[in-house]
């Protein structure tokens, strides 16, 4: 199992600069040209930022604009990698489709479609026979509760019936890691350490949780708790990638 690490950009991207051959995943909406030397390092999935920018602007969005100008960038980056806009909730599944042609037209390559539970389980057989590489979505904004997480049994084989990838966007749940075979995954669990008081440590196949939040621990370094926090979870992903 691939596990990429997101929520690399801006300062820090030095943590990127001092590793090779990470799995990395990052959103559309925060990157620039300049940003791709660094990222074309290592292995790159592109997320279409749709929702961030959304929330981010005021009045309504130019999805025709914004879907030119995310073809545009992959196309001058060469992404091999990118999701599709999977904004079904604002705009209705008959418009994602069509700006997802559009998306695939531009660039001359076929995108990861990204897979809502309100699209049904013919839509997923659908997905898994045309495309190689497919994402589920919803599992942050707890479309899929964690009480349904078995669903992705049946969907799992599925996609291995048709030699599908399946990335689970944002899911970051360790024991599901171990339970269910994605092909790929994506995390900012990393990040929430140096928020929360957390230290996540690689024990050799798992990551351990530790709380620091107590009064004799508030004088942790957060930029140390970061580095150190990116550092174990760089250590598991080596091991998922070998072992999951």
């Amino acid at each position: 199992m691939k596990i990429y690490l997101a929520g690399t950009q801006g300062d820090k991207g030095n943590l990127v600069k001092n590793n090779n051959n990470l799995n990395l995943l990052e959103s559309f909406f925060y990157l620039k040209d300049s940003h791709m030397d660094l990222y074309k390092k290592h292995n790159f999935l592109l997320d279409s930022g749709a929702f961030t920018f959304m929330n981010k602007q005021k009045g309504n969005t130019d999805w025709e604009q914004y879907i030119n100008n995310y073809a545009q960038f992959i196309i001058r980056n060469d992404i091999k990698y990118f999701f599709e806009l999977d904004i079904d909730s604002i705009v209705g599944l008959k418009e994602v489709e069509r700006l997802r042609k559009k998306l695939e037209n531009l660039t001359n390559k076929k995108c990861i479609p990204v897979w809502h539970k309100s699209r049904g389980l013919n839509y997923w057989k659908n997905l898994c026979e045309n495309y190689d590489y497919v994402a589920i979505g919803g599992l942050v904004t707890q479309e899929i509760k964690r009480s349904e997480y078995d669903v992705f049994f049946p969907l799992l084989k599925i996609a291995k019936e048709n030699n599908t990838k399946v990335h689970a966007l944002g899911f970051t749940n360790l024991k599901g890691l171990f339970k269910y075979k994605f092909y790929s995954v994506d995390s900012t669990s990393w990040i929430s350490g140096q928020q929360f008081m957390m230290f996540y440590t690689f024990n050799g196949k798992t990551l351990i949780k530790t709380n620091l939040n107590k009064p004799n621990c508030r004088g942790v370094n957060p930029k140390g708790r970061l580095e150190y926090n990116f550092n174990e979870w760089v250590k598991f992903a080596n091991y998922a990638e070998k072992n999951l």
